[in-house]
């Protein structure tokens, strides 16, 4: 499993939690082993709720080699030629390779990679392999780059979004014309998801300064609030489609959450004011929305043991979770995604 740098003993405990048939293996920065019990045989597109897995995939093993060709045969020695439809290559310090950090491997390696994959396996050229971008269904054989001599060989089958991405990162950098990371982020939580905003539709979000998530919301063909006291950047501010309510969530009046189809929030503060701002509008006389975005700080790892407790939330407000995920753009936070329930 594939995990932001950091989160590995947090998935842990989750993965202790609900998939107790796990036992745990290798465990190094950017990427948790586990091995399975006897008799325990998951189908091929399994993938647990576990929050912070990035990425899952049936390990083969190591191989180990003095070079990108002799890695390459190695790994098709383990995993057979085919039939592979995808192949994903992928760092396990994924940080830093998107970082630009001067240890950071070269962006052209994971290609190099693929290509010498590709050239001793049966797959069909096709525009989705030429981008590892696999499609739902797709069995797709995954090479993690552990360290220059040595990769993790597995596979796995694309069932959700983010399984069809390398490493389930997002293949999105931030534009330089993007007022903050909330723009990259509400981005990533929109394509994973798999919700759909229709132009027309009305957007609230609850701490919207400097206005990144609203950005991206007012390209997407939405009418935004943005609630906060504090003023969103004048690119945002200027859109025709947007206005600011400069107070706070709390100070706004129930009846005036009437009418908007989606709530948004990405606040750094708490994680209980966060569900609290959030509850207190989903729950405000006539207010049924089609579903919210919320991102909920971690101060520290123990709070990821409140998750279940704050999904149950959501339900109680009518809400149903349809992602719950550490994004692979964000910090220590996780991003809940739901729909209204019947």
């Amino acid at each position: 499993m594939a995990v932001n740098p950091g989160a590995e003993a947090a998935l842990a405990a989750r993965q202790q939690t609900i998939l107790q048939q796990l036992s745990r293996g290798a465990w190094r920065r950017g990427v948790v082993t586990f091995k399975l019990a006897d008799g325990f045989d998951p189908p091929d597109d399994f993938f647990p709720d576990l929050f912070f897995a990035q990425a899952l995939c049936r390990s083969y093993g190591q191989v180990k080699g003095s070079s990108t060709d002799t890695l390459a045969d190695a790994a098709v020695a383990v995993a057979g030629r085919g039939p592979w439809d995808v192949i994903h290559v992928w760092h396990r310090e994924r940080k830093a390779a998107a970082s630009g950090e001067s240890d950071a491997p070269s962006a052209d390696e994971p290609r190099a990679i693929h290509e010498a994959l590709r050239g001793r396996i049966d797959m069909p050229r096709t525009p989705a392999a030429d981008t590892m971008a696999a499609r739902p269904g797709d069995l797709v054989l995954d090479c993690l780059v552990d360290s220059p001599e040595r990769w993790w060989i597995g596979w796995h089958r694309a069932r959700v979004p983010w399984a069809c991405l390398p490493g389930g990162m997002h293949p999105v950098s931030l534009p330089p014309e993007k007022v903050s990371r909330a723009w990259l982020k509400l981005d990533e939580a929109i394509a994973t998801s798999g919700i759909v905003l229709r132009k027309g539709e009305r957007a609230c979000e609850l701490g919207a300064s400097p206005g990144g998530a609203c950005q991206r919301l007012l390209e997407a063909g939405l009418r935004v609030v943005g609630v906060d006291p504090a003023l969103v950047d004048g690119r945002v501010a200027g859109h025709p489609g947007f206005e600011q309510w400069r107070m706070r969530a709390r100070d706004v009046k129930l009846t005036a959450f009437r009418g908007f189809d989606w709530f948004v929030a990405d606040m750094n503060i708490d994680p209980a004011s966060t569900m609290e701002s959030i509850g207190r509008a989903l729950t405000a006389p006539g207010v049924r929305p089609k579903g919210t975005i919320v991102t909920l700080k971690l101060p520290d790892w123990s709070r990821a043991a409140e998750i279940p407790a704050w999904l149950d939330s959501f339900r109680d407000w009518g809400q149903v979770p349809r992602m719950v995920r550490q994004l692979s753009t964000g910090g220590r936070e996780v991003c809940v995604v739901t729909t209204r329930g019947a």
